[in-house]
């Protein structure tokens, strides 16, 4: 008995090469594999490799190199069929009966995907012809160069009704094998004529890379379908296939890459425009949401798939779909995190208008799944009363129920649950004790000091009003004050740091928030990023940490990431706070903030911090000189 490729390709999906090889060589993670000692050979310096993404094993000390069933055969002996019985059923799997029906199937895939392939070189040759001028001068307009164009395939399909057919037909393709392959319609009446017509071509491929669908875009503003894809086929079937996804999983498995996944996005152009900007591990679904066979696609690349959104409601809701989807199969280590653009732009948009540096600031800046989550059921309606409270806990915990790991929903479970005490949990107070910046609330297990901010005013003799109304309406919508405030979120350790500025601050509006951020930083045990928020969605602030998200990219990009010092971040925080208050405060406001900061420089003897010192001084004198 012969067993098909496709059968095969599943046994290898689903059985981890490295629980496998592990049975019989201890091995140790590095990077995205292992490493261990060769099994063919005596030595003291491991050299045996094994790569769960590419499901080989290689040993340079032996020169040994192959997959699951060459590692039974290697190592037990087995035969060829031995090992796929083995393997199949502990991939859950039967082995296919004789039949020579199977075979006569997977000649046929074979002979549509060969139609498939021809059709695309029609698409290409396409494009080059002068009646695809118009498509050429859109895809220059989109940024795409000729390059990007063969690197993805892209092609034309022309405008005729029967154009593909004829060429087809004229190299022998049977009729009846372009309509199962999808690439004709066959009409109730009349003769079959071309899917595509006057597109924007997008080749498919399944996970082993077989040419399988199209997509197409119109150029036409009168056609009713902007995008439209291939229909089912025995070839195709559109919620067990990511666009790019063969391209993007070997970028993804480079070591250089530095991923840590795939990079969902919503469309081809989204994908592409990614890859544009170094980002070539990206993927799409083809118009619909993430299904289960896809998300086992994404992992199968990487434990952390980043699902990049729109920031728009659609875009929310996409993230809610795939959070809900993905719960009931998370495991230990696996998960996926969201990355949102700026409402209203996608990647194309966002690369045009501010390049890659920007792009990659965004798709970096991720939110957890458990925090898309929590965020929609905390927005989704006051929870002013107790009914409405019960409401949102039995939805968090309706949700937690479905994920089907023990130790996912436990940790799932607990991390709610705190949340929620913090959120909605009678105040446990000490008998007898009040702080002297006002009273202590014990919320999950952490002190929080109430009315600080107002106590640090005080005490700094910051009046209130001293910003005029035209300064307030530029402060709602200045950038590099949302990005103080975003960066204070990010980075609570930043507020210890620089607690008296921050307050002598006007953020216009965003004063409450401020002042939440104080609140809860100012005293007790170092509270975390996640701590911080949730205590701020308890006290009301969800809509303006919402209406920050959208500057946490370009901050990061400004400010520094995680990997820069306090001190660092301390002292980008007050060059940009600078060019901040000479947009937004008054003269009174600069001066206080400048003698204090130069103050808070001046007592900070780091060689880290001296250039950052040298700037802020500069940046001071050319203030003065305006």
């Amino acid at each position: 008995m012969r067993l098909g490729e496709d059968f095969i390709d599943e046994i290898k999906g689903r059985v981890r090469l490295s629980d496998l090889v592990g049975r019989s060589v201890q091995l140790k993670r590095q990077g995205r594999e292992f490493v261990g000692l060769s099994p063919f050979k005596k030595e003291k310096t491991p050299s045996f490799y094994v790569n769960d993404d590419k499901r080989f094993y290689h040993c340079f000390s032996s020169g040994k190199h192959g997959d699951a069933f060459s590692w039974l055969q290697e190592i037990e002996g087995l035969s060829f069929m031995e090992a796929a019985e083995r393997l199949a059923a502990e991939a859950g799997l039967s082995l296919p009966e004789s039949d020579p029906q199977h075979e006569e199937r997977t000649q046929r895939r074979k002979s549509l995907v060969e139609w498939m392939e021809a059709a695309q070189a029609f698409f290409l040759r396409s494009l080059r012809a002068p009646q695809a001028e118009h498509a050429r001068d859109y895809l220059k307009g989109r940024g795409l160069t000729g390059l990007d164009c063969k690197h993805f395939g892209i092609g034309y399909a022309p405008a005729g009704r029967h154009d593909l057919k004829d060429e087809l037909v004229s190299a022998g393709a049977p009729v009846d094998d372009l309509i199962e392959c999808g690439l004709l319609i066959q009409p109730d009446d009349g003769s079959p004529y071309d899917r595509f017509r006057d597109r924007i071509m997008f080749p498919i491929h399944d996970p082993r890379g077989r040419l399988v669908a199209f997509g197409g875009r119109a150029l036409s503003k009168d056609v009713r379908a902007k995008y439209l894809n291939s229909p089912e086929t025995p070839i195709f079937h559109k919620g067990s296939v990511l666009y790019n996804f063969p391209k993007a999983r070997r970028a993804a498995a480079d070591p250089k890459a530095g991923a840590k996944g795939l990079i969902v996005a919503e469309g081809y152009l989204d994908v592409i425009a990614l890859a544009r900007a170094g980002l070539e591990q990206a993927v799409a679904p083809l118009g619909t949401a993430v299904t289960e066979e896809q998300l086992q696609l994404l992992w199968r690349a990487g434990d952390e798939p980043v699902m990049c959104l729109d920031g728009d409601r659609a875009g929310q809701a996409a993230a809610l779909k795939a959070a809900e989807r993905a719960l009931p199969l998370l495991e230990p280590g696996r998960t996926l995190r969201f990355a949102f653009m700026p409402e209203g732009q996608d990647p194309d948009d966002v690369l045009s208008a501010s390049g890659p540096k920007a792009l990659h600031g965004l798709v970096e800046d991720t939110r957890a799944l458990i925090d898309v989550l929590w965020e929609h059921e905390v927005e989704l309606e006051p929870l002013t009363d107790p009914d409405r409270r019960a409401g949102f806990r039995k939805r968090i915990r309706a949700l937690t129920s479905t994920i089907a790991n023990n130790d996912v929903r436990e940790e799932y479970k607990a991390e709610f649950e705190r949340r929620m005490d913090a959120a909605f949990g009678p105040p446990r107070r000490e008998q007898g004790y009040q702080g002297r910046g006002g009273q202590r609330d014990w919320r999950g297990g952490r002190q929080v000091r109430l009315g600080a901010s107002a106590e640090m005013k005080r005490r700094l003799g910051v009046q209130q009003g001293r910003v005029d109304a035209a300064d307030l309406r530029r402060g709602v919508t200045n950038t590099n004050g949302m990005m103080l405030l975003v960066a204070l979120l990010e980075w609570p350790d930043l507020v210890e740091e620089l607690i008296e500025e921050i307050a002598l601050i006007s953020f216009g509006p965003l004063d409450n928030l401020r002042d939440g951020v104080l609140d809860a930083c100012s005293l007790g045990p170092a509270v975390s990023s996640s701590e911080l928020q949730a205590e701020l969605l308890s006290r009301g602030f969800a809509q303006d940490i919402k209406r920050l998200e959208v500057n946490r990219g370009p901050m990061r990009a400004t400010i520094g990431g995680p990997d820069a010092s306090v001190a660092v971040r301390a002292g980008a925080w007050r060059r940009l706070a600078s060019v901040y208050m000479r947009q937004c405060g008054s003269q009174e406001q600069r001066e206080e903030l400048r003698a204090l900061a130069e103050k808070k420089i001046t007592e900070n003897d780091s060689e880290s911090v001296r250039s950052i010192s040298e700037a802020y001084r500069r940046e001071n004198a050319r203030d003065e000189s305006d």
